[in-house]
């Protein structure tokens, strides 16, 4: 069996209620083959880059996970069809978007996935919530070639689900 890999996902919405969707994508990212959510960052709010339409709610999510960078895009991509994710044209307004940012220390390059997320160092509203969870792989100046960008911290008077540790290994 394979070990568990530290992968960071990002989230983002901006269709119908956007913070209770990033807050159950987190609960169907937990539910993943092979895979558990550690931790997610606080919530977060952006305008919507290249693109017109409603700001974005943002967070990011520490995930062990079993399955390989490829699978879990596989399974990435599944979560948001089932939260009635389309692409109608690029940069959409969309009900959920899952970014695979990091998987371990790996560099991935395939037609299909490129991790490290090869935009995550020019957007703040990944950055910020990332370097929560791992200030360690977020360097201080990415922080600050990206700090004119408005993200806003929202309050989370309603969250159910708390950011501390989930679980504490991979599922089987």
């Amino acid at each position: 069996m394979r070990a568990p890999v530290l992968s960071y996902v990002g989230l983002g919405s901006n269709l119908g209620a956007s913070a209770e969707t990033i807050l159950r994508a987190v609960e169907a990212l937990d539910r993943l083959p092979s895979s558990a959510v550690r931790a997610r960052s606080q919530l977060y709010r952006s305008a919507p880059v290249g693109a017109s339409g409603p700001d974005y709610v943002n967070a990011v999510v520490a995930l062990d996970t079993r399955l390989t960078a490829p699978d879990l895009l596989e399974e990435l991509l599944r979560v948001e069809l089932d939260f009635g994710r389309v692409r109608p044209y690029p940069n959409a307004p969309r009900t959920l978007d899952l970014d695979l940012l990091l998987y371990g220390y790996a560099h991935v390059q395939s037609s299909r996935l490129v991790v490290p997320h090869p935009r995550m160092h020019l957007r703040a509203f990944v950055l910020r919530p990332l370097a929560e969870l791992a200030p360690d792989r977020v360097p201080a100046a990415w922080l600050s070639e990206t700090a004119a960008q408005a993200v806003t911290l929202l309050t989370e008077t309603a969250c159910a689900l708390p950011r501390s540790e989930t679980r504490n290994s991979a599922g089987s």
